[in-house]
């Protein structure tokens, strides 16, 4: 009969699992399609490790809690994996949600590495405890900014809902724009589709950005906008990438495509890439997001953690600095960012890609940061 799990992440010599408590949004208002895929990320990376021995013998166990994008369930989920003894916490897509799980697993200290989740300040103050792999909203976001600039979008409306997420991608589009001739237009999101539509009329704005959920309202929003005779010119973008993955697509069709998101994937996988994705493919029985490659490369910078420091939480929290592993997306290294209270991967690849209209499946390359 194997002990039972060590509150603090101890050693354990016996063979017994190494837990580590997954944090994942799988049913509704949670992103379910960003959840499965990083899932799947996380499972595979999971199963291959131990396919080639575990860490020191010992197998890997993933612990999976269902965020549903709600912050206090995070918490909730981080207080019983810490007391189930995971050595580390690892996932969530939803910024909102992470950063109550960063607060928690800090407070804790349970170490946490993200996946997903790209708020700038996912902690108050700065931790030992959290490492991010995701970029950091400021980053991706001005690449976006750039994006518009160059596409000749200076006057931009911002349909948006209360969030600190979507409040502060906003206030990212405002500083980097306006000292280069653009403006930042808020509009509500609750207006209905077609006010929102007579707003951007009467305020001449050449583009409109998705600062919304999928699919209530952006699927709304788009069909009203792609109807409405005096826009036929607007730029739609959705930087937050809700046109990344399938249901975006089936909800919308041909509406859905020529829409702009952040991607963070580089124009080429290299062979490591190339194999995980083609694994991914497989389990999820489509291509695979970023979110998936992001899952995967969690779980291969933990395990390397793991056979160096062992895992004991507080040997795991101090080596994000000394991590040096090669990823699906190229080398992941930690270091600290001005402005960004964790430790962070500077910076996976970024790109601004749409869906193709002439090929909606598809996905066109726009710029890359």
């Amino acid at each position: 009969m194997n002990s039972p799990p060590s509150p603090s992440g101890a050693e354990h010599t016996d063979g017994s699992p190494i837990r580590l408590g997954a944090l994942v949004p799988l049913t509704r208002p949670g992103w379910v399609e960003a959840g499965r895929h990083l899932l799947a990320g996380l499972d595979l990376a999971v199963r291959e490790v131990n396919d080639a021995g575990g860490i020191d013998g010992r197998p890997l166990e993933l612990v999976v809690r269902d965020t549903a994008a709600d912050p206090e369930r995070a918490a909730a989920a981080v207080d019983e994996l810490a007391h189930l003894g995971v050595a580390a916490v690892v996932g969530e897509y939803h910024s909102v949600v992470a950063r109550a799980a960063a607060a928690r697993a800090d407070a804790l200290g349970v170490p946490f590495l993200c996946s997903s989740a790209v708020l700038d300040a996912l902690t108050e103050e700065p931790t030992e405890w959290v490492a991010r792999l995701a970029p950091a909203q400021s980053h991706g976001w001005r690449i976006y900014a750039d994006f518009l600039l160059r596409a000749g979008r200076h006057r931009i409306a911002v349909a948006t809902q209360p969030s600190v997420y979507w409040a502060s991608g906003t206030r990212i589009l405002r500083d980097h724009l306006a000292p280069r001739g653009g403006t930042v237009l808020e509009l509500d999101a609750t207006l209905t589709p077609e006010a929102l539509c007579d707003a951007l009329v009467d305020h001449g704005a050449t583009a409109l950005l998705l600062l919304v959920g999928h699919p209530e309202p952006a699927v709304p929003i788009v069909r009203a906008v792609r109807r409405d005779r005096r826009l036929p010119e607007i730029f739609i973008g959705a930087p937050a990438g809700q046109p990344e993955f399938a249901e975006w697509a089936a909800a919308l069709g041909e509406d859905g495509a020529g829409i702009p998101f952040l991607r963070y994937l580089p124009e080429r996988l290299g062979p490591l890439g190339e194999r995980v994705g083609k694994e991914l493919r497989e389990r999820l029985g489509e291509a695979p997001s970023f979110v998936a490659f992001e899952g995967w490369d969690t779980v291969n910078v933990l395990a390397a953690s793991l056979r160096s420091h062992g895992t004991d939480r507080a040997a795991v929290a101090e080596s994000w600095p000394r991590v040096a592993v090669e990823g699906t997306r190229g080398p992941i290294r930690f270091s600290r960012t001005p402005g960004i209270s964790v430790w962070q991967w500077t910076w996976t690849p970024v790109q601004v890609v749409d869906r193709d209209p002439a090929e909606p499946d598809r996905f066109r390359i726009l710029h890359a940061g």
